[in-house]
């Protein structure tokens, strides 16, 4: 079996800089985390949380999945916003989606491995969430082609799931409580590391009604 000596190995060599930069960083860090943020993205392995937006570990709550899809069926994604929201009391949720994003394309081109091999597949459900999006936007994608017509995708599936956390329970009861809680929409580049706002923001001073 071979034991990945080389990650232990970047490990050692990471925590021996971090305590150089700063000895009591993981003192601490082990305390408690207090985000403010939670960062809901995509499972590519291109686009990780803290270091698009630069903070430090401890400042970013994070839930990802393939194509940051928020669905009221998943209640891995449903705790993590619940914790987010009740325990850590962030003030900021962002739905990150990304340019580029392989199920976006998978859905979106019905290239699915199930299709392939005749076998029944999982993430055939879970892009059938994506397939959806599509649909529902369909008359102005029909109006677009290659690549622009992928990006817009990408952009409307972060639409999408904004308006999905927005209906949650949870965060619906946060609002009628008074939180200060925001729900933001962006999406990332991975050709330049460029964040764009969606500007679909919305808090309590803002709640959409779809």
């Amino acid at each position: 079996m071979k034991s990945l000596k080389n990650l232990f190995k970047n490990n050692q060599e990471w925590a021996k800089k971090i305590k150089k930069e700063d000895p009591a960083f993981f003192k601490n860090l082990s305390n408690q985390q207090a985000p403010e943020y939670l960062w809901i993205g995509c499972s590519d392995s291109r686009v990780p949380a803290n270091q698009i937006v630069n903070l430090a570990p401890g400042e970013v709550f994070v839930h990802r999945n393939i194509a940051n899809v928020v669905v009221h069926t998943d209640l891995n994604c449903l705790s993590v916003i619940q914790f987010a929201v009740d325990i850590l009391k962030v003030k900021h949720i962002i739905v990150c989606g990304h340019y580029g994003c392989g199920g976006i394309k998978a859905a979106m081109e019905k290239t699915k491995s199930g299709h392939k091999t005749k076998k029944v597949c999982l993430i055939d459900n879970w892009l059938g969430h994506i397939e959806d999006v599509a649909r529902f936007n369909k008359e102005e994608l029909k109006e677009l082609r290659g690549k622009q017509r992928y990006d817009r995708m990408c952009e409307l599936n972060v639409i999408e799931q904004v308006k999905n956390v927005c209906n949650t329970s949870i965060v619906n009861k946060a609002w009628n409580d008074g939180a200060d809680l925001t729900i933001h929409g962006w999406i990332y580049d991975i050709h330049n590391g460029i964040l764009k706002d969606l500007e679909t923001g919305i808090n309590t001073s803002k709640k959409r009604k779809d």
